[in-house]
């Protein structure tokens, strides 16, 4: 569809603006930023009054929904052959992993989840006992983190199995930790290890039967199948005020760290020898592996002393600082100029490799 195009709505006409080249061959930053400017209109047109917070552009959605809380709300799409394959996982640690992006969504606002919504796509050739043992992990998982399935819908799938699921959870009023709120000065911090889920994955796609079954991959594939959401430390964070914007690890440090600096219209320097990692994870995997599920958070400088050494077990590393956004010869913001890397003595761009859907 052309852009510009507009189709008449009854007595109204909506702009459209999506590019007339095939959706795809866009970036997935470059649809949500198109989708975001749509919903953008749309909601100054038809939301006067209503409660919307914050929309598109963080790790959830918040609704105003009393003098004491918000909402927030969001949804996360789990398809096989994109983000899992049967051969390669039992069901129990799909049904975990598609629980655990969205509760690691509500762990990046700080807040404590409530429900879920799950509707699923059953393709004909998936038996029961795999339904069943998908279920037994999401509600192993929905136990531990004391959330209530409240709902959902099936239906029949043609092309594999999916999973949309939608979680509901809850912040003091005012109080989520947006990707917003980081400032120049600000350190760089993350929880946990990075790039383990990352080696997993390589394990899975690279390594014979016998090789995965070793001492060797056993730590990494636990966490692909099954990576842990850091609500602990989401709270403990946002209930002293120590974090000034934070995101989820789920696409890989380096894309991560873009769309947080994005949103805060700051960059941001990184020193890869503070990246925490095991001796055996690449660096690549540590910068731009996805599925980790740790914090990435940044805190003014007057509040370092005060963060903990790790929470809930899980250690806290300082790995850079927040800078200015670089400036062009024309003054403008450059793309792809905000992310440094600082190996050894020398400082280079960052290339922002994660993953992206399209």
């Amino acid at each position: 569809m052309p852009a510009g195009y507009s189709r008449s709505v009854g007595e109204r006409r909506l702009p459209i603006d999506l590019p007339a080249e095939n959706i795809l061959r866009l970036t997935e930053i470059q649809f949500v930023e198109i989708l975001r400017r749509r919903a953008g209109r749309h909601a100054r047109e038809f939301a006067r009054g209503r409660a919307l917070r914050r929309g598109i552009g963080d790790d959830c959605a918040v609704i105003a929904q009393s003098s004491r809380n918000d909402l927030l709300v969001t949804t996360d799409l789990f398809l096989e052959g994109v983000h899992f394959r049967r051969e390669w996982q039992d069901p129990d640690s799909a049904g975990h992993k598609a629980l655990a992006r969205g509760l690691s969504d509500i762990a990046a606002m700080g807040g404590t989840p409530r429900y879920a919504f799950l509707s699923l796509g059953l393709p004909p050739d998936l038996g029961a006992n795999w339904v069943d043992e998908f279920f037994r992990g999401l509600f192993k998982l929905a136990s531990d983190a004391r959330v209530i399935l409240a709902g959902g819908d099936t239906g029949r799938s043609r092309s594999g199995f999916v999973a949309d699921i939608i979680v509901v959870g809850e912040v003091p009023k005012g109080r989520a930790v947006l990707r917003s709120g980081a400032r120049v000065g600000d350190e760089i911090w993350v929880t946990g290890r990075l790039g383990l889920a990352a080696v997993g994955l390589e394990a899975l796609e690279h390594r014979t039967a016998r090789e995965r079954k070793s001492v060797r991959y056993a730590e990494a594939l636990q966490r692909f199948y099954y990576p842990q959401p850091r609500l602990r430390a989401g709270r403990y964070l946002r209930e002293r005020e120590l974090v000034s914007a934070m995101i989820d690890l789920s696409d890989g440090l380096s894309i991560d760290l873009a769309r947080l600096c994005q949103e805060s219209g700051v960059g941001a320097r990184v020193d890869e020898s503070a990246l925490p990692r095991n001796p055996e994870t690449p660096v690549r995997l540590a910068l731009h592996g996805g599925e980790d599920l740790e914090l990435l958070f940044t805190v003014p400088p007057g509040l370092a002393h005060a963060l903990p050494r790790s929470i809930a077990g899980v250690k806290l590393t300082r790995i850079g600082q927040v800078i200015r956004m670089n400036e062009g010869k024309s003054g403008g913001k450059k793309a792809g100029s905000n992310l440094m890397l600082v190996r050894g003595n020398k400082e280079m761009p960052m290339p922002v490799l994660g993953f992206q859907h399209f």
